[in-house]
Protein backbone atom coordinates (compact mmCIF):
# COMPACT_ATOMS: atom_id res chain seq x y z
CA UNK A 1 0.00 0.00 0.00
CA UNK A 2 0.91 3.63 -1.16
CA UNK A 3 1.52 5.82 2.06
CA UNK A 4 -0.75 8.82 1.99
CA UNK A 5 1.68 11.00 3.32
CA UNK A 6 3.81 12.17 0.39
CA UNK A 7 6.89 13.91 2.92
CA UNK A 8 7.01 15.81 5.94
CA UNK A 9 8.29 19.00 6.50
CA UNK A 10 8.42 19.07 10.48
CA UNK A 11 5.13 19.66 12.20
CA UNK A 12 3.53 20.12 8.29
CA UNK A 13 2.29 16.87 6.89
CA UNK A 14 2.02 17.34 2.82
CA UNK A 15 0.02 14.24 1.46
CA UNK A 16 -0.56 13.08 -2.22
CA UNK A 17 -4.13 14.02 -1.52
CA UNK A 18 -3.17 17.86 -1.49
CA UNK A 19 -0.10 17.61 -4.39
CA UNK A 20 -2.92 15.93 -6.72
CA UNK A 21 -5.40 18.71 -6.27
CA UNK A 22 -2.73 21.00 -6.34
CA UNK A 23 -1.24 19.97 -9.40
CA UNK A 24 -4.62 20.21 -11.17
CA UNK A 25 -5.27 23.34 -9.95
CA UNK A 26 -1.83 24.18 -11.75
CA UNK A 27 -2.39 22.95 -14.82
CA UNK A 28 -5.86 24.16 -15.18
CA UNK A 29 -5.11 28.03 -14.20
CA UNK A 30 -2.59 27.32 -17.00
CA UNK A 31 -4.66 25.84 -19.97
CA UNK A 32 -7.48 28.38 -19.20
CA UNK A 33 -5.00 31.31 -18.96
CA UNK A 34 -3.59 30.24 -22.77
CA UNK A 35 -6.81 30.06 -24.16
CA UNK A 36 -8.26 33.18 -22.26
CA UNK A 37 -7.36 35.75 -24.84
CA UNK A 38 -8.95 34.01 -27.98
CA UNK A 39 -12.55 35.11 -25.48
CA UNK A 40 -10.54 38.06 -25.02
CA UNK A 41 -10.55 37.34 -21.44
CA UNK A 42 -6.77 38.69 -19.21
CA UNK A 43 -4.73 35.82 -18.49
CA UNK A 44 -4.13 37.50 -15.00
CA UNK A 45 -8.56 37.40 -15.01
CA UNK A 46 -7.93 33.94 -14.65
CA UNK A 47 -5.54 33.66 -11.84
CA UNK A 48 -7.49 36.42 -9.84
CA UNK A 49 -10.36 34.27 -10.18
CA UNK A 50 -8.57 31.19 -8.54
CA UNK A 51 -6.90 33.06 -5.75
CA UNK A 52 -10.57 34.07 -4.87
CA UNK A 53 -12.64 30.91 -5.72
CA UNK A 54 -10.07 27.84 -5.00
CA UNK A 55 -10.56 28.57 -0.52
CA UNK A 56 -13.96 29.39 -1.38
CA UNK A 57 -14.32 26.10 -3.56
CA UNK A 58 -13.05 23.82 -0.79
CA UNK A 59 -15.43 25.73 1.97
CA UNK A 60 -18.26 24.92 -0.83
CA UNK A 61 -16.90 21.07 -0.81
CA UNK A 62 -16.62 20.40 3.04
CA UNK A 63 -20.31 22.27 3.88
CA UNK A 64 -21.60 19.87 1.10
CA UNK A 65 -20.14 16.56 2.57
CA UNK A 66 -21.07 17.74 6.00
CA UNK A 67 -24.72 18.67 5.03
CA UNK A 68 -25.04 15.09 3.22
CA UNK A 69 -23.05 13.50 6.62
CA UNK A 70 -24.91 15.18 9.24
CA UNK A 71 -25.30 12.56 11.82
CA UNK A 72 -21.68 12.12 11.87
CA UNK A 73 -20.97 15.80 13.11
CA UNK A 74 -24.36 16.44 15.29
CA UNK A 75 -22.99 15.41 18.50
CA UNK A 76 -18.91 16.35 17.26
CA UNK A 77 -19.90 19.92 15.50
CA UNK A 78 -16.12 20.52 16.10
CA UNK A 79 -14.93 18.50 13.78
CA UNK A 80 -16.92 19.82 10.95
CA UNK A 81 -13.63 22.24 10.83
CA UNK A 82 -11.37 18.86 10.69
CA UNK A 83 -10.99 18.42 6.80
CA UNK A 84 -7.92 16.87 7.29
CA UNK A 85 -9.48 13.93 8.39
CA UNK A 86 -11.10 13.45 4.91
CA UNK A 87 -14.88 14.52 3.44
CA UNK A 88 -15.42 16.68 0.72
CA UNK A 89 -17.57 16.71 -2.59
CA UNK A 90 -16.53 17.81 -5.42
CA UNK A 91 -20.00 19.00 -6.35
CA UNK A 92 -19.85 21.63 -3.46
CA UNK A 93 -17.26 22.81 -4.39
CA UNK A 94 -18.42 23.40 -8.55
CA UNK A 95 -21.57 25.21 -7.15
CA UNK A 96 -19.74 27.62 -4.91
CA UNK A 97 -16.99 28.01 -7.61
CA UNK A 98 -20.21 28.76 -9.97
CA UNK A 99 -21.45 31.74 -7.80
CA UNK A 100 -17.81 33.15 -7.37
CA UNK A 101 -17.50 33.26 -10.93
CA UNK A 102 -21.30 34.54 -11.65
CA UNK A 103 -20.00 37.42 -9.44
CA UNK A 104 -16.60 38.12 -10.46
CA UNK A 105 -17.34 38.05 -14.58
CA UNK A 106 -20.16 40.62 -13.01
CA UNK A 107 -17.46 42.86 -11.59
CA UNK A 108 -15.27 42.61 -14.36
CA UNK A 109 -17.51 42.81 -17.09
CA UNK A 110 -16.69 39.92 -18.62
CA UNK A 111 -19.10 37.99 -20.52
CA UNK A 112 -20.15 34.98 -18.26
CA UNK A 113 -20.71 32.29 -20.71
CA UNK A 114 -17.02 33.34 -22.52
CA UNK A 115 -15.49 32.80 -18.74
CA UNK A 116 -17.05 29.48 -18.43
CA UNK A 117 -16.44 28.44 -21.81
CA UNK A 118 -12.42 29.29 -21.23
CA UNK A 119 -12.67 27.33 -17.36
CA UNK A 120 -14.72 24.52 -18.21
CA UNK A 121 -12.27 21.86 -20.06
CA UNK A 122 -9.47 22.84 -17.40
CA UNK A 123 -12.06 21.71 -14.67
CA UNK A 124 -12.14 18.45 -16.30
CA UNK A 125 -8.73 18.02 -16.40
CA UNK A 126 -8.11 19.61 -13.11
CA UNK A 127 -11.07 16.59 -11.92
CA UNK A 128 -8.92 14.10 -14.05
CA UNK A 129 -6.13 14.64 -11.86
CA UNK A 130 -7.48 15.19 -8.94
CA UNK A 131 -9.07 11.72 -8.59
CA UNK A 132 -5.76 10.38 -8.27
CA UNK A 133 -5.75 11.62 -4.89
CA UNK A 134 -8.50 9.58 -3.74
CA UNK A 135 -6.35 6.37 -4.81
CA UNK A 136 -3.59 7.37 -2.64
CA UNK A 137 -6.24 7.92 -0.18
CA UNK A 138 -8.07 4.39 -1.01
CA UNK A 139 -11.29 6.55 -1.79
CA UNK A 140 -13.76 6.29 -4.05
CA UNK A 141 -14.10 2.13 -5.12
CA UNK A 142 -16.84 0.16 -5.71
CA UNK A 143 -17.81 -3.39 -4.72
CA UNK A 144 -15.46 -6.39 -3.83
CA UNK A 145 -14.36 -8.30 -7.00
CA UNK A 146 -11.84 -11.39 -7.20
CA UNK A 147 -8.96 -10.00 -9.35
CA UNK A 148 -8.16 -6.64 -11.39
CA UNK A 149 -5.56 -8.49 -13.81
CA UNK A 150 -6.57 -5.92 -16.75
CA UNK A 151 -4.34 -3.43 -14.51
CA UNK A 152 -1.02 -2.52 -13.75
CA UNK A 153 0.53 -3.97 -10.52
CA UNK A 154 1.08 -0.14 -8.74
CA UNK A 155 -3.37 0.34 -8.80
CA UNK A 156 -3.88 -3.31 -8.45
CA UNK A 157 -2.21 -2.99 -4.99
CA UNK A 158 -3.91 0.33 -3.57
CA UNK A 159 -7.13 -1.40 -4.83
CA UNK A 160 -6.62 -4.21 -2.24
CA UNK A 161 -8.83 -2.59 0.69
CA UNK A 162 -10.06 -4.49 3.81
CA UNK A 163 -9.21 -8.03 2.60
CA UNK A 164 -10.37 -7.81 -1.29
CA UNK A 165 -9.87 -5.97 -4.50
CA UNK A 166 -12.15 -3.06 -4.84
CA UNK A 167 -14.00 -1.56 -8.26
CA UNK A 168 -11.40 1.23 -9.32
CA UNK A 169 -14.19 3.70 -9.91
CA UNK A 170 -11.32 6.59 -9.19
CA UNK A 171 -10.15 5.64 -12.60
CA UNK A 172 -13.08 5.33 -14.20
CA UNK A 173 -13.78 8.98 -13.94
CA UNK A 174 -10.12 10.01 -14.28
CA UNK A 175 -10.08 8.59 -17.43
CA UNK A 176 -13.69 9.77 -18.38
CA UNK A 177 -12.91 13.31 -17.72
CA UNK A 178 -9.48 13.09 -19.41
CA UNK A 179 -11.31 11.81 -22.61
CA UNK A 180 -14.35 14.36 -22.10
CA UNK A 181 -11.19 17.26 -21.75
CA UNK A 182 -9.61 15.89 -25.21
CA UNK A 183 -12.91 15.71 -27.08
CA UNK A 184 -14.02 19.13 -26.20
CA UNK A 185 -10.78 20.72 -26.95
CA UNK A 186 -10.56 18.98 -30.32
CA UNK A 187 -14.53 20.45 -31.05
CA UNK A 188 -14.02 23.66 -29.86
CA UNK A 189 -11.48 24.58 -32.46
CA UNK A 190 -13.93 23.60 -35.40
CA UNK A 191 -15.02 26.36 -37.16
CA UNK A 192 -18.84 27.75 -36.23
CA UNK A 193 -19.37 24.33 -34.38
CA UNK A 194 -20.33 25.15 -31.05
CA UNK A 195 -21.72 28.12 -29.76
CA UNK A 196 -21.19 30.54 -27.12
CA UNK A 197 -21.90 28.58 -23.90
CA UNK A 198 -22.01 25.19 -25.29
CA UNK A 199 -18.29 24.37 -24.40
CA UNK A 200 -19.81 24.91 -20.83
CA UNK A 201 -22.74 22.73 -21.82
CA UNK A 202 -20.75 20.12 -23.17
CA UNK A 203 -19.36 19.31 -19.54
CA UNK A 204 -22.54 19.74 -17.70
CA UNK A 205 -23.69 16.75 -20.42
CA UNK A 206 -20.36 14.78 -20.25
CA UNK A 207 -19.19 15.00 -16.46
CA UNK A 208 -22.84 14.29 -15.65
CA UNK A 209 -23.69 11.13 -17.68
CA UNK A 210 -20.15 9.31 -16.22
CA UNK A 211 -20.42 10.73 -12.78
CA UNK A 212 -23.92 9.43 -12.63
CA UNK A 213 -22.82 5.70 -14.36
CA UNK A 214 -19.41 5.63 -12.15
CA UNK A 215 -21.28 6.74 -8.87
CA UNK A 216 -23.58 3.92 -9.19
CA UNK A 217 -20.28 1.37 -9.09
CA UNK A 218 -19.35 3.27 -5.81
CA UNK A 219 -19.74 1.72 -2.20
CA UNK A 220 -18.51 4.80 -0.47
CA UNK A 221 -20.93 7.24 -1.72
CA UNK A 222 -23.58 9.76 -0.08
CA UNK A 223 -27.04 8.64 -0.14
CA UNK A 224 -30.31 10.45 -0.34
CA UNK A 225 -34.07 9.12 -0.60
CA UNK A 226 -32.99 5.81 -1.95
CA UNK A 227 -29.91 7.49 -4.60
CA UNK A 228 -26.62 8.24 -4.37
CA UNK A 229 -26.65 12.51 -3.77
CA UNK A 230 -23.97 12.72 -6.96
CA UNK A 231 -26.74 10.88 -8.58
CA UNK A 232 -29.50 13.25 -8.39
CA UNK A 233 -27.12 16.15 -9.02
CA UNK A 234 -25.64 14.64 -11.90
CA UNK A 235 -29.56 14.03 -13.59
CA UNK A 236 -29.72 17.61 -12.83
CA UNK A 237 -26.70 18.73 -14.63
CA UNK A 238 -27.90 16.54 -17.48
CA UNK A 239 -31.16 18.00 -17.67
CA UNK A 240 -29.86 21.89 -17.62
CA UNK A 241 -27.62 21.00 -20.22
CA UNK A 242 -29.70 19.60 -22.69
CA UNK A 243 -32.36 22.14 -21.78
CA UNK A 244 -29.48 25.14 -22.27
CA UNK A 245 -28.35 22.98 -25.41
CA UNK A 246 -31.97 23.72 -26.97
CA UNK A 247 -32.31 27.22 -25.68
CA UNK A 248 -28.85 28.18 -27.22
CA UNK A 249 -29.20 26.84 -30.51
CA UNK A 250 -32.75 28.52 -30.91
CA UNK A 251 -31.03 32.16 -30.44
CA UNK A 252 -29.66 33.50 -33.46
CA UNK A 253 -27.60 36.36 -32.30
CA UNK A 254 -25.22 33.88 -30.71
CA UNK A 255 -21.72 33.97 -31.51
CA UNK A 256 -20.25 30.85 -32.52
CA UNK A 257 -16.95 29.70 -30.13
CA UNK A 258 -14.62 29.76 -33.60
CA UNK A 259 -16.07 32.29 -36.04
Amino acid sequence: MIDPIAFQLGPFVIRWYALCIVAGLALAVYLASKEAPRKRILPDDILDFILIAFPIAIIGARLYYVIFSWDSYKDNPIEIFAIWHGGIAIYGGLLAGLLVLIFFTRHRFIETWDFLDVAAPSVMIAQAIGRWGNFFNQEAFGAKVSQLNYLPSFIREQMFIDGSYRVPTFLYESVWNLLGFILICMLRRRPRFLKRGEVTIFYLIWYGVGRFIIEGMRTDSLMFAGLRVSQWLSVLLILIGIGLFIYHRKQKDFPYYQS
